[in-house]
């Protein structure tokens, strides 16, 4: 029988990638979720009952150890960017990240991938990068063989940056930005399920890996390439720190007394602290080349899916083929 992976948060971003390559290396997929019926879209990753959605709460013992009977190896892609409701740091990024290597542990799992991200620190006063340094310690501590993987800001079709940033040209000439000098080594969402795959396959050795992409930028530079890319023109505006603080300060209280009618998706405190501090690999820890990967460049990848935002979406480039045409 073909060996089984369960992936927590295997229908998000990155874990639709990882549960795709390993249903094409012929593995049995469980992609554990909150809500199943939202996570149908994964079954055609395979061949009938090869991938498969199921439900899981990672806040529970019995849950976690249900979706787990019977694997071979387990990922952990689950994480959040805000607080919102129950969805709160500690018991997702360290307690969550925690019960699942216990519990693998416990049944003998063979191997453990865990997605964190760079920046995690047990010192930082930002709240998402302690509780990612504190769930790897966690992971460890039961699955010492664990790897564990660090990526960069992960850009892809379905990604949350480049997308959103893009959105936000239809709305307005002025396009705001946190930590305009900020530096990130962005990695495409396949590289990291390829490393994960790689990893799941028994080819990289335990311990931890900082994935970043080829180019190094700064955020006004990445908000550049996006906007050649889309065609547009915007005043890129730099929102000093202190000034971003006050904003995601208000926006937070006002998620608080909304008693949950409004999220605030827009800008945290905790999000201003991340991002004072660069998001580029440590050239000291392992890497995609360490695991055989050639890291894809932005060029690459961005022209696939950002034509959406451009004025004439997919139809720019006859455009601009018939305006070079008059000109001759």
């Amino acid at each position: 029988m073909a060996q089984l992976v369960t992936i927590f948060g295997g229908s998000g971003f990155v874990g639709r990638y990882i549960a795709r390559r390993m249903a094409r290396a012929g593995w049995r997929v469980r992609v554990a979720v909150r809500r199943p019926n939202e996570a149908i879209f994964v079954r055609p990753y395979g061949a009938v009952g090869q991938v498969e959605p199921v439900f899981c709460n990672i806040r529970d013992d019995a849950s976690v150890r249900a979706v787990m009977q019977g694997a071979d190896a387990v990922v952990n892609c689950v994480g959040i960017l805000n607080e919102v409701g129950r969805n709160r740091f500690d018991p997702v990024q360290a307690e969550g990240a925690g019960r699942i290597a216990r519990i693998a542990a416990e049944l003998a799992v063979g191997r453990m991938v865990h997605i964190s991200a760079i920046g995690a620190d047990s010192g930082s006063d930002c709240h998402y990068a302690r509780t990612k340094a504190e769930g790897e310690a966690l992971v460890l501590e039961h699955m010492p063989q664990a790897v564990i993987l660090r990526p960069s800001i992960i850009f892809g079709s379905e990604d949350g940056f480049f997308n959103r940033f893009a959105g936000m040209t239809r709305l307005s000439p002025v396009l705001p930005m946190v930590g305009a000098r900020t530096r990130f080594q962005p990695v495409w969402v396949d590289d990291v399920a390829q490393a994960a795959e790689t990893a799941l396959l028994g080819k990289a050795a335990p311990g931890i890996y900082e994935l970043g992409g080829p180019e190094i930028k700064t955020f006004r530079e990445l908000m550049q390439m996006m906007l050649a890319e889309i065609r547009r023109r915007r005043l890129l505006v730099n929102v000093p720190f202190p000034i971003a603080m006050i904003m995601g300060g208000a926006l937070d209280l006002a998620q608080r007394l909304s008693l949950g009618l409004f999220t605030n998706g827009i800008l945290t405190r905790d999000q201003v602290r991340n991002l004072r501090r660069d998001n580029v690999a440590n050239p000291d820890l392992r890497g995609l080349s360490d695991l055989g990967i050639r890291a894809k460049p932005m060029s690459a990848v961005l022209p696939d899916y950002l034509w959406r935002f451009r004025p004439s979406g997919q139809y720019s480039a006859i455009k601009d083929s018939a305006r070079d045409l008059n000109k001759g």
